[in-house]
C-alpha cells in the first residue's frame, strides 16, 4: 500500500505548514482565513494520527514475520504468530479508515444548520405530518446533544405546522442533517378521514448551512425593519411588548441578476434585539444558500450521487403507517420500525446514506 503512504507523506509537510500558520498573528487577524486553516488543521490531524497507527501496524507485522523465521523458542514463536494475525487483521481496517479520511470533505459539513419544514400537498394532513417530522428531528437533535431553537412557525388549522424554521447548533450538524433535504411522503389514514381510507400527502424539508458573518456581504443600512406584537404562549407580556421583528431586504442574485425582496420574521424570544440578531442570521444563511446554489449545482451536475442529487424537489423517503415501514428511495433502505424512527431514531438511515455517498466519492477520487 505504498501509494497510500505516499499520499499521506505529502500531507505531513502541509500539516507542519498549517500548524505554523494558525499561530501567525496576521492569519489570526484575518478571521475568514483563520477559520479555514483551523478546520484544515483538525482534518489533517485526524489523517496523520491514522497514518501513525498504520505505520506502527505495518512495522509490527514485519517484525512478527521476522521473529517467526528466526526465533527457535516455541513460546516466542507463538507470540509472534498472534501478533502477526492481529496486525494483518488491523491493516485493511486502517486502510479503509485512511481512504475515508482522504475523501474530499464538503467544507460546509462542520457548520450549524437552518432546518425548514413545510407542509406540502395534502392540506391539514400535510401540516400534521410536518409537525410529526419536526418532533422526529427535535428528538434526534436531543439524542445528539444539539440545540434546536425555533425561529418562526405557522401552525396548521388542526395542528402541526404549515411551516416551521429552526436553527440547529452543535457538532457537524449540517454534515449529518443535509441528507434530510427533499420531499418526505406519508401514507396513512388521516385523523380527518371518516371512511378509514389511506391518503398520501407530503412535506418538504430543506437543510441549509449557517452562513458565517464574513461569508456574505449585507448592506445593513438598506434593511427595512418593522416590529410587531408576538402572539402565542407566554402569558400577557408577549402581547403587550412589540418583540417580534420583520426585516425586508432587496437583494440582487449574482447568479441570475434578478432582484428579490427577502422577507424574514422572527418571534422566537421576548427580547427584540435577540430577535433582530436571529433574523439577520437567517438573512445571511438565505443569501449564502442562494449564492452557494451555483456551486452546489456545479457539483451536482458533475457528481450526481445516489444520495445528493442537489434536487430539493426529489422524493427521498416514504413513511407508510399501515405497514409500519420507512423506505429511503435513494439507497433502497427499508426498516419496519416506524414508531422508533418517528421517535428520532434516524441515525442508522443517515449512516447508510453517508456510506453510500462516500463509496461514490471514493470511486471518484480513485482511492
Amino acid at each position: 500500500m505504498d501509494s497510500l503512504l505516499e499520499k499521506l507523506d505529502g500531507l505531513k509537510s502541509r500539516f507542519e505548514e498549517v500548524s505554523l500558520l494558525v499561530t501567525d498573528p496576521n492569519v489570526i487577524a484575518d478571521q475568514q482565513r483563520y477559520v479555514k486553516l483551523t478546520r484544515e488543521y483538525r482534518e489533517l490531524e485526524h489523517i496523520l494520527q491514522a497514518r501513525k497507527e498504520y505505520v506502527e501496524t505495518l512495522s509490527g507485522r514485519d517484525e512478527a514475520r521476522e521473529l517467526m523465521q528466526t526465533e527457535s523458542d516455541p513460546e516466542m514463536k507463538e507470540m509472534a504468530r498472534e501478533q502477526l494475525q492481529e496486525c494483518e487483521a488491523r491493516i485493511p481496517e486502517l486502510e479503509e479508515r485512511i481512504k475515508m479520511l482522504l475523501v474530499p470533505k464538503d467544507p460546509e459539513d462542520a457548520k450549524n444548520a437552518v432546518l425548514e419544514i413545510r407542509g406540502g400537498t395534502g392540506g391539514d394532513e400535510a401540516a400534521l405530518f410536518a409537525g410529526d417530522l419536526f418532533k422526529m428531528y427535535q428528538r434526534f437533535c436531543e439524542s445528539k446533544g444539539w440545540t434546536l431553537s425555533i425561529q418562526s412557525s405557522s401552525e396548521g388549522a388542526v395542528g402541526g405546522f404549515k411551516e416551521i424554521i429552526c436553527m440547529v447548533t452543535g457538532d457537524s450538524v449540517y454534515g449529518t442533517l443535509k441528507y434530510e433535504s427533499g420531499v418526505h411522503r406519508v401514507q396513512r389514514v388521516p385523523v380527518t378521514e371518516t371512511q378509514g381510507r389511506v391518503h398520501t400527502s407530503a412535506a418538504t424539508v430543506a437543510v441549509l448551512p449557517e452562513a458565517d458573518e464574513f461569508e456574505v456581504h449585507i448592506n445593513e443600512g438598506e434593511i427595512k425593519w418593522d416590529t410587531f406584537r408576538s402572539s402565542g404562549a407566554g402569558g400577557q407580556n408577549v402581547n403587550k411588548v412589540e418583540s417580534g421583528v420583520r426585516l425586508r431586504y432587496m437583494w440582487k442574485n449574482p447568479n441570475t441578476g434578478v432582484v428579490d425582496e427577502i422577507l424574514i420574521e422572527c418571534t422566537e424570544t421576548r427580547d427584540q434585539p435577540k430577535n433582530k440578531e436571529r433574523a439577520l442570521s437567517r438573512l445571511r444563511s438565505y443569501i449564502y444558500d442562494k449564492e452557494h446554489q451555483k456551486y452546489v449545482d456545479d457539483i451536482a451536475s458533475r457528481r450526481k450521487t445516489l444520495v445528493s442529487t442537489g434536487d430539493r424537489s426529489a422524493k427521498i423517503r416514504t413513511y407508510n403507517f399501515p405497514q409500519g415501514r420507512v423506505t429511503d428511495h435513494r439507497i433502497n433502505y427499508t426498516i419496519y420500525n416506524l414508531p422508533a424512527f418517528m421517535n428520532g431514531d434516524i441515525q442508522d438511515c443517515i449512516d447508510h446514506l453517508i456510506v453510500a455517498e462516500n463509496a461514490e466519492r471514493m470511486k471518484e477520487s480513485e482511492l
